[in-house]
């Protein structure tokens, strides 16, 4: 499709409606707002993608290298048959062709880095006078690819936080946070290309994924190579409709294969609650207890339904002491372990526990504080964070908008804003040009400067006039988030 029709159909003639002798458009890109509690900055992250995919290699494959009538011709063809007989015309769309390149600068923070809320993220221009139009036309196209990934990246970082603090306090292995944090959420999620960009914002802090083609991603539009690096892995894990193929009466026989045959070694995860998860820690696995110890490599249980807090933790008003003690208990009866320098047991390296289903940042908190009351290191769980925590959201969750705050119109520059007396604030933007400083390691907006001051500051040019001009790598932008 030509990628001038990736776009709402108000944006189409808005170029006629901009005053005569308009030369230039000049917005930005920012989270006004965040309806997450406690968090105040976005990690902004996917702009290069957009670029990469969209700016360049898009109109590049699907414009610029097609031929000009057929172009123009479809292009009439779909706007006439959408607004009817209109005077949209075409000799714009002729010109861009004719051109060849996208005629913009994008000026942007480094990606990776977290923003304060009202802080633009970005900013774009056109850089000739006749094309103005495209600056605010990109709009919807360039809001429904970025904000997911600042939204998964975001969470995904308090996630880190959250699982870093609690080893900290109770683990011997503090790395292992790097896969604590474990990526489930594609088949939930809005698409492929959701699926892609959230998860890719998940590996920007964590390296456990289930999402394979989230490394191809980063591969190819973050200088990702996953022969020198680890960009994303996993382990062998079973599904329901293995075990359910082992029928119930030989699913103890299904444990032993699984552990001793198919998977004599290495990590393999094996879901456990297909009929009765309490079953399977107080009679298959003490009966393999030898099995599993005797084994270079982890057995990781499953469970995958109830409570998640309750489950891996224990329920103190539960009904039996199987659901009092919960999962880390109950294998500790079995499996036994060490207790490291700071107070905390932690189980044997043969046995582990993994719990995937409905997981948020406020249970992810419950389940850590839990075990630390019970003594327990927070690293003994390994937490799936899927569709339930990266879907669950929306362009409004962190309030992301472009807006236009400055033009030119006939040579002379005018500074334009929006501020709505209805509103509570929060679409109040930034007036006339701006700039982005740091001041005392955070970023704050200067608006109203002059083009010589907009120069200035911690936006840099990352494209201009159809040219990727910095190309960073997933290596650099996992080193900023850490700040």
């Amino acid at each position: 499709m030509n990628p001038l029709l990736y776009t709402d159909g108000y944006k189409v003639d808005h170029r006629r409606q901009y005053p005569n002798q308009t030369t230039l458009v000049y917005s930005n890109w920012t989270p006004r707002k965040s309806r997450i509690a406690g968090i105040e900055e976005v990690v902004f992250f996917g702009l290069q993608y957009f670029l990469k995919k969209y700016v360049i290699e898009d109109f590049n494959t699907s414009f610029f290298h097609q031929p000009k009538q057929e172009v123009v011709s479809k292009y009439a063809r779909r706007i006439n048959n959408y607004l009817g007989t209109n005077a949209v015309g075409t000799a714009h769309i002729e010109a861009l062709h004719d051109l060849g390149y996208i005629p913009m600068v994008f000026k942007a923070l480094p990606e990776g880095v977290s923003v304060p809320i009202r802080v633009p993220m970005f900013t774009m221009y056109n850089t000739k006078p006749e094309f103005f139009w495209l600056t605010n036309y990109f709009e919807t196209l360039l809001s429904t690819t970025v904000w997911l990934p600042c939204n998964s990246a975001t969470i995904a970082k308090q996630y880190r936080k959250l699982l870093d603090k609690y080893a900290k306090e109770t683990s011997s292995i503090p790395e292992f946070v790097d896969w604590q944090g474990h990526d489930f959420s594609m088949r939930g999620m809005a698409g492929l290309e959701a699926a892609l960009l959230s998860a890719a914002g998940h590996l920007l802090s964590f390296t456990g994924s289930d999402t394979i083609p989230a490394i191809d991603f980063l591969e190819t539009y973050y200088q990702a190579n996953s022969d020198q690096e680890l960009v994303g892995g996993s382990v062998a894990a079973t599904e329901h409709s293995v075990m359910c193929m082992g029928t119930n009466s030989g699913e103890q026989e299904t444990f032993k294969r699984l552990i001793t045959e198919t998977y004599p070694a290495g990590i393999v995860s094996i879901v456990s609650d297909t009929w009765d998860l309490w079953k399977v820690l107080t009679e298959y696995l003490p009966s393999l207890k030898q099995e599993v110890l005797a084994r270079d490599g982890k057995v990781v249980i499953r469970p995958d339904s109830g409570d998640p807090v309750d489950i891996i933790c224990g329920n103190p008003n539960g009904k039996t002491t199987e659901e009092k003690k919960g999962v880390i208990q109950l294998l500790w009866d079995i499996f036994g372990g060490t207790t490291n320098s700071k107070g905390f047991k932690e189980l044997d390296a043969h046995i582990g526990a993994i719990y995937g289903d409905s997981i948020t940042l406020e249970r992810a908190e419950a389940i850590c504080q839990r075990l630390k009351q019970n003594g327990f290191a927070s690293t003994n769980v390994v937490l799936g964070i899927g569709s339930f925590t990266y879907q669950y959201n929306t362009r409004d969750t962190f309030g992301f908008a472009m807006k236009a705050t400055y033009g030119e119109v006939d040579g002379e520059g005018r500074e334009i804003f929006k501020d709505p007396i209805t509103d509570d604030g929060t679409k109040k933007s930034a007036k006339g040009l701006i700039k982005i400083e740091k001041q005392n390691g955070a970023y704050q907006l200067i608006d109203q400067v002059s083009w010589e001051e907009e120069k200035q500051g911690e936006l840099k040019e990352v494209f201009r006039d159809g040219k990727l001009l910095i190309d960073q790598s997933l290596a650099e932008i996992r080193e900023r988030i850490k700040g």
